[in-house]
């Protein structure tokens, strides 16, 4: 998960030098084409718009987005640890064009609303650590479960949505443990899940999210950064154990060269080449699966 030795891992990669808010912000505009994300082939009309969802803890804001037209499978989308932001709005609109019906959610709803970070804020900066901290200590392993059966509820609510095939979950960084228990929570309707640079995805204590891999009945992909790889070598392993030993497939790959973050378009290690690859696999995963 982000935290102060990934953001010294992306500094490094990046020459050394912490990055500010002007800084990063200039990157970000120079980098604004590349934040533009393809459509795919035969992409189809789309629909979308902000909704509120009745939680049991509250009320979440987040975005839902579906083909113009028809009925589709639902995604649910947990972000990373910066938030729904435009970068996730557009992961989802892309989603959307491939033919499913999508929700991004803000995991931090118990707090604030999305977005809220300013233009070139990033989790690379302390003062921005500092300001997420309450939000991610706000959340529970148990509320998370509680989100994800509402949020799964919801998309099976959307006239939209083909509640007769599958539904498949997504999450970047800190959402990587949310898919997991997402999975295990409701295993008749989730069949398919994907991480993307996960952390905190194996442990010992009850409730870890590799042991709740026996409560699901869902095929994953897991795409893990080379520097998180470097830094839990075993995690893989222990993982691909686990659901061999639950008899689930599982596609778990360390994608070489990558930085934790590598994904999300506005990351400032964000690999196009990698992160199409990895999107790839997600969709052949989804063609299968949901």
């Amino acid at each position: 998960m982000c935290d102060d030795f990934t953001a010294a891992d992306n500094d490094a990669q990046l020459g050394g030098a912490a990055v500010t808010r002007r800084s990063f912000g200039a990157m970000a505009g120079a980098a604004g084409l590349a934040m533009l994300l393809p459509a795919p082939a035969n992409a189809k009309p789309i629909s979308g718009k902000d909704v509120t969802i009745d939680m049991p803890d509250g009320k979440a804001d987040a975005y839902f987005v579906a083909p113009a037209t028809g009925k589709a499978p639902g995604v649910l989308i947990w972000p990373d640890i910066m938030g729904l932001r435009p970068a996730f709005r557009q992961m989802a609109d892309r989603l959307a064009q491939s033919g499913y019906a999508v929700l991004v959610v803000n995991q931090f709803y118990r707090s604030v609303q999305a977005p809220f970070l300013a233009p070139g804020e990033s989790y690379d900066q302390p003062e921005v650590r500092a300001k997420i901290g309450p939000y991610v200590k706000a959340l529970s392993p148990e509320g998370t479960v509680r989100d994800a059966l509402a949020f799964t509820a919801f998309l099976d609510a959307q006239p939209q949505v083909d509640t007769k095939r599958g539904l498949g979950t997504t999450g970047y960084c800190m959402g990587g443990p949310m898919v997991f228990r997402t999975a295990a929570a409701n295993p008749s309707r989730i069949k398919a899940g994907a991480t993307f640079h996960g952390g905190g995805l194996v442990g010992t204590q009850p409730g870890s999210p590799n042991l709740l891999i026996p409560q699901m009945k869902a095929q994953l992909l897991i795409a893990i950064a080379a520097n998180d790889d470097a830094r839990a070598p075993t995690d893989k392993d222990t993982l691909r154990a686990n659901f061999a030993a639950a008899k689930l497939p599982a596609e778990i790959e360390v994608y070489a060269g990558t930085m934790h973050g590598w994904c999300p378009p506005d990351s400032r290690v964000y690999d196009a080449a990698q992160a199409d690859r990895a999107w790839a696999r997600m969709l052949a995963l989804f063609a299968k699966s949901l």
